[in-house]
């Protein structure tokens, strides 16, 4: 009778004589990003047909869709337009802006077993920072990172320095910086780039002159501070004053490989970067923590998952057992050695195979470190419009076309409008 079948075929034939009727898998569409180089989209890919054939009854279709931006646009546009969208993985300061859209539903809600709930607890607190609002947890770690600095531990030799001793803070990385910065403007000492996502990079500075830039329940921020001010003039000084950094913009996509060619010394950059630039560079490199100033820190970045609320639930029950998956400690470690981006939990650092690659490597351990000293990413109600009022603030200040102290107020002023009802 099913001579001519396939065996698929022929067994869901046989189920439906027998009553149990056809059997159909859970289809899953998950949307993500990649803001670095390099093939991540192939480790996603891996990742994820490792997890179809250890759950046969679910399908995904993980689709790369570009940077943050670009993916939180496709993602809710897919949504908007009726197209089954379960789960994403999206900037981790999304939060805010996901919860006013009422489109998506805390793990909480989804993970309710027991063994569901300690997972829940099995991630780095300083990750979950910009994830867990109001008591309730809206996203999970996946493609997490921290800004590290890179240096050139050729140069440092080159000019005298010690290059297992980078700069600690900011006096010594200006004085490193000028050693490390040739005359001809062949190589600059350092670079902190102030394109894409400039307001990370001033996150780093603000915290490391002491001060936040919003409250933890996203409803204020605080550019203005004079300690903010004072850090934004630090960057501005790096460029204008000490002559360390080019004047101006210094562009995000292009930085690393300003590093890789020996064009900057020094380059503040995301973890994310690490196996891209292991793989790449001809000269010896270090990998430090960020140079502190009152104190040291950093803010943490990159994405988390979220749970779309158009999801069945069924689908959600096979969305939860993906991002499970996903950020079980033998795959975390497995996508920090792949990428560079930090492994989530503290298991993941205990996995044999982490754990041997950071003796091995000892840069991978790097971000984790700086955790002690991390906070939590800008993210704020009406996310989007403040972080470019700040960005703006940013470039205007940098490009010389306003003093740091009068830019900032300029975007506080926007932020306070914005956040008022919020308040």
């Amino acid at each position: 009778m099913f001579g001519r079948l396939s065996k698929t075929a022929a067994a869901a034939a046989v189920a439906t004589l027998l009553g149990a009727g056809p059997a159909s898998a859970v289809e899953l569409t998950m949307y993500y990003p990649v803001s670095v180089g390099g093939p991540l989209t192939k480790v996603v890919d891996g990742m994820v047909a490792e997890f179809e054939k250890a759950n046969p009854d679910v399908k995904v279709n993980a689709i790369y869709a570009g940077n943050y931006d670009d993916t939180r646009v496709k993602a809710l546009a897919a949504m908007k337009a009726g197209q089954p969208v379960q789960l994403s993985v999206l900037f981790s300061i999304d939060a805010y802006d996901l919860i006013e859209q009422d489109v998506v539903v805390p793990f909480d809600e989804v993970a309710k077993s027991a063994d569901d709930k300690a997972w829940l607890q099995s991630f780095y607190p300083g990750l979950m920072a910009n994830g867990v609002i109001n008591g309730k947890t809206w996203g999970i770690p996946f493609q997490r990172s921290t800004i590290v600095m890179y240096y050139n531990k050729d140069a440092f030799r080159e000019v005298g320095l010690n290059p297992d001793a980078p700069p600690a803070t900011w006096s010594e990385m200006v004085d490193a910086a000028k050693k490390l910065t040739k005359a001809d403007g062949s190589r600059w000492g350092v670079e902190i780039p102030s394109t894409g996502y400039a307001y990370w990079m001033f996150g780093a500075l603000a915290k490391q002159n002491g001060e936040l830039l919003m409250s933890a329940d996203g409803t204020k921020t605080f550019f203005d501070k004079p300690n903010v001010v004072e850090a934004l003039q630090f960057w501005r000084d790096l460029g204008a004053k000490h002559k360390v950094m080019p004047e101006g913009t210094v562009e995000w996509g292009t930085l690393r490989q300003q590093f890789l060619e020996g064009k900057t010394a020094m380059m503040w950059h995301t973890t994310g970067n690490l196996t891209a630039v292991k793989g790449s560079a001809k000269f010896d490199f270090g990998v430090s923590v960020l140079p502190g100033n009152r104190e040291p820190g950093s803010p943490t970045g990159g994405g988390n998952f979220y749970l779309f609320k158009s999801a069945s639930p069924e689908e959600r029950t096979a969305a939860l057992k993906l991002v499970k998956f996903m950020t079980a400690p033998e795959r975390a470690a497995e996508w920090s050695i792949a990428t560079g981006y930090m492994g989530v939990s503290p298991a993941s650092y205990e996995t044999p195979a982490l754990r041997a690659y950071a003796r091995e490597f000892p840069p991978a351990a790097v971000a984790r470190d700086q955790l002690k000293n991390s906070v939590a990413e800008l993210s704020t109600y009406q996310g989007g419009r403040i972080r470019k009022a700040l960005d703006d603030a940013i470039q205007a200040t940098l490009t010389g076309a306003k003093p740091a102290k009068e830019a900032l107020a300029e975007a506080q002023a926007q932020a306070d409008r914005l956040l008022k009802p919020y308040r």
